[in-house]
């Protein structure tokens, strides 16, 4: 049971509900409401349920071009469509807010069937006839321990960057850690009252192996007998401003310095509170509060190194009430793990670590759903993010998280799983810069993602034209992406690493949560209309070349093609000023070689050898890029003989070229080119959705059945086009087969810090160490 932080006053129930629960902004879509669970601690309340989300989608289908002379009508018609997302919702507040909270929810249930709700935590039975009382629901209790392994196995599952290492004074506190493959096993270090040590297998599998009666309460109780204050945060408080050494006796006091023989250093703690015994004065209570805490931490600290030693396991997560994101609790965890492992442990934390409990209490009663079935993602435009543990920054807005806080998780359509041809899963890094930690680029990408606000907001409401309140909706969008950057400038860590990635998925997100799924629709649509035209046309004069002529022209082709690109300010700048601005104005933009990465010659020798197996394509952009890009290409791999798997986005971002635009695109292609009609009709052309709904490239949350075609294929070549999928992430990856990367830095300022200029091109052919068919020269490493 956790550890209570202080003692409500009833009389706190009380308050202006105008002031405290906006209704839009903490229970969202409560009307929806499915299903209830319940994790009431000593001092917080979590609260869980299940809602049904009605949002727009942008459809595609084709028009019938048999009946008539369509040349000059649209390729495809744009509609959008209403659909359902299951959405969960986490809501985390004091308990003095439940009486109100309880209120409020009773007041917008209207279409719950649901007669139960799943309760756990200590507080669970205290408020029980209180929540049967207002809900008119019947309070089920489930075991603690069981809802808080089950929240965690969910959150490591489906939360990338959901662990984190603490490191104190660092340019970033946090250091997030890559989504593992297979999470298990670990061991679990709970830390309320006491301390219950929980070694977990497999999803239904863990085992209490040991635990301590040392834990929160020890260091609650005599802290109030020490300093008779007798608020948890407050004790906290006073031990982040004291001085230990006043009171703990350490190696140098006994020896004069260090014990060099059995390697203590002089600094180390020999006797906590040894001080107190002999010297004649008053201790201040920050003081005793401090060294209370490194007492308290080292104590656990050594008792989790000594269980993972004897288990042999190497991670170990922290969480309960003792932590609750307090930065000197986390720093003395990871002080004392550090020290007794020597550094081969990592005191891991959770972002989410207050949800876990509600979070299992609600898997236990969706367990005829299966939840686990499916994958999820957190929904940046209605979660709140890990606020700054550090008192001086923002202080009003750390106060205000610890009354409402929120998580949400959107259910996703397929389960993602890692591309199999990943060298080392467990080691892949999607993103190539973390702007958690390069203050120079937060500061510049953040300002470009401001810049861009007011172009993104006008492409919104052009996208609709036929909704008058398309306008209303699309300022609310700039509103909410808005605070969300302001919140990153100030708390870059509050969704996990900060990166260029994630700041275009926050703007999906939130474009998506006012019903603009497809701002980019109209421009897709005359732009693959008009590359349409002139495909036979760059065919025929493909064909016309001899083949070292035609290789080299392909793949300019395909870098030309990548400039199309309304995601990069300059070169939305031109299209909007130039809609002439073509294919062949493109290639002349593009650097001449020595390409700024140029593996060009080593590609070209690989082609004079055996074809590939199968290529599976990552492709970009729609119109100019996938027309007259990169289906030529495609078209020359499929006439070496390379069977060809194109992977495109799930769901729209940018003008990227959707699934169910590309099946559209290649139909059209296939009548007529015979290339590309025979592939298709012999299984040799594969279209795939990638799972993804970004304009980058996670490979470690890609569509399960991506993954399968690429096993049964025997896939043996990745492409990777684009800035997003193969410069802001995955320049690094590191594949088990060959690999193309191919971009046009379309940013100046990036260009400028990788030692290139604007249009510079990147050709980064790699060949696995134990798969050298030809020798590769160096590659230029990318600055970080």
């Amino acid at each position: 049971m956790a550890a209570e932080s202080e003692r409500v006053d009833r009389s706190s129930h009380s308050m202006d509900k105008s002031i405290t629960l906006p209704p839009n902004e903490i229970f969202r879509n409560l009307e929806n409401a499915k299903r209830f669970a319940i994790d009431i601690g000593g001092s917080l309340t979590k609260l869980a349920y299940y809602s049904t989300v009605q949002h727009k989608v942008a459809k595609v289908r084709s028009f019938d071009h048999t009946a008539k002379d369509t040349e000059n009508d649209p390729l495809y018609e744009i509609s959008m469509q209403e659909e359902i997302l299951a959405r969960l919702h986490f809501i985390k507040f004091e308990n003095a807010y439940i009486e109100t909270c309880l209120d409020f929810i009773k007041d917008h249930l209207v279409n719950t069937d649901t007669k139960v709700i799943k309760a756990t935590g200590g507080g669970a039975h205290k408020f029980k006839d209180l929540i049967e009382k207002k809900l008119k629901l019947r309070v089920d209790k489930e075991d603690e321990m069981t809802c808080l392994i089950k929240g965690c196995n969910f959150v490591l599952r489906n939360i990338p960057h959901e662990a984190f290492v603490y490191v104190k004074h660092a340019d970033s506190e946090f250091r997030f850690q890559n989504t593992h493959p297979d999470i298990f096993p670990y061991l679990l270090i709970n830390i309320g009252s006491g301390v219950s040590i929980i070694k977990v297998e497999s999803e239904d599998t863990f085992e209490r192996v040991g635990g301590s009666s040392i834990g929160g309460g020890t260091f609650w109780g005599l802290g109030a007998l020490l300093t008779k204050t007798k608020r948890f945060d407050e004790l906290l408080q006073l031990a982040s401003k004291g001085q230990h050494t006043s009171v703990d006796m350490l190696v140098k006091d006994i020896y004069g310095g260090s014990y060099g023989s059995l390697g203590l250093t002089g600094d180390l703690i020999a006797s906590s509170f040894g001080k107190s015994a002999t010297a004649d004065k008053e201790f201040s209570k920050e003081d005793m509060a401090k060294s209370l805490l490194h007492m308290i931490s080292n104590d656990i600290g050594q008792l989790a190194c000594l269980y993972a030693r004897l288990h042999n396991l190497t991670r170990v997560y922290f969480g309960g009430f003792f932590i609750r994101g307090h930065p000197v609790t986390m720093h003395t965890i990871t002080y004392s793990i550090n020290f007794f492992t020597k550094g081969e442990v990592q005191a891991l934390f959770l972002r989410h670590e207050g949800y876990l409990g509600t979070i299992g209490a609600f898997l236990k009663g969706a367990e005829e759903d299966n939840p686990n079935q499916y994958s999820w993602g957190e929904n940046y435009a209605g979660s709140s993010g890990l606020m700054s543990t550090s008192p001086d920054l923002n202080p009003m807005q750390r106060a205000r998280s610890g009354t409402f806080d929120m998580l949400e998780m959107d259910r996703l359509e397929r389960q993602l799983v890692n591309l199999p041809l990943l060298q080392d899963p467990s080691s892949y890094i999607p993103d190539t810069v973390d702007l958690s930690e390069d203050a120079l680029a937060r500061e510049y990408w953040l300002y470009c993602f401001e810049e861009a606000l007011d172009g993104v907001v006008k492409r919104a409401v052009a996208s609709q034209p036929d909704l008058p309140e398309a306008a209303e909706r699309a300022e609310k969008f700039r509103h909410k992406y808005l605070h969300k950057l302001q919140t990153l400038r100030h708390q870059p860590f509050a969704y996990g690493s900060l990166t260029v990635r994630s700041l275009l998925d926050t703007r999906e997100h939130c474009l998506n949560e006012f019903n603009f799924p497809d701002p980019y629709s109209k421009i897709k649509q005359r732009e693959n209309d008009m590359a349409l035209k002139y495909f036979q046309k760059a065919v025929k004069s493909l064909e016309e070349l001899s083949w070292e002529q035609r290789q080299f022209a392909l793949v300019r082709g395909l870098l030309a093609g990548n400039v199309f690109d309304w995601g990069a300010k300059a070169v939305s700048d031109v299209l909007e000023s130039d809609p002439e601005f073509g294919f062949e104005q493109a290639k002349r933009q593009l650097e001449e070689r020595p390409w700024l990465v140029d593996t060009y010659d080593q590609w070209l020798e690989r082609l004079k050898g055996p074809p590939h197996k199968c290529a599976l394509f990552f492709v970009d952009n729609s119109g100019i890029d996938i027309i007259l890009g990169v289906f030529p290409f495609v078209r020359e791999l499929l006439c070496r003989g390379t069977e060809v798997v194109l992977a495109s986005n799930s769901s729209p971002a940018l003008n990227d070229v959707t699934n169910n635009e590309l099946q559209i695109l290649t139909e059209r292609i296939a009548a007529m080119d015979p290339v590309i009609q025979s592939a298709v009709k012999e299984d040799r052309l594969t279209l795939v959705q990638s799972g993804s709904s970004s304009p980058c490239l996670d490979l470690s949350r890609l569509d399960k059945v991506l993954a399968g075609v690429v096993r049964e294929r025997h896939t043996d070549l990745v492409i990777i086009e684009g800035m997003g999928r193969a410069i802001h992430t995955n320049y690094y990856a590191l594949l088990s087969c060959e690999s193309l990367k191919m971009a046009v830095i379309k940013n100046s300022w990036l260009a400028d810090r990788l030692g290139g200029k604007l249009f510079s091109v990147v050709f980064k052919y790699e060949v696995p160490p134990d798969k050298k068919p030809t020798a590769l020269d160096h590659v230029p490493v990318m600055p970080s």
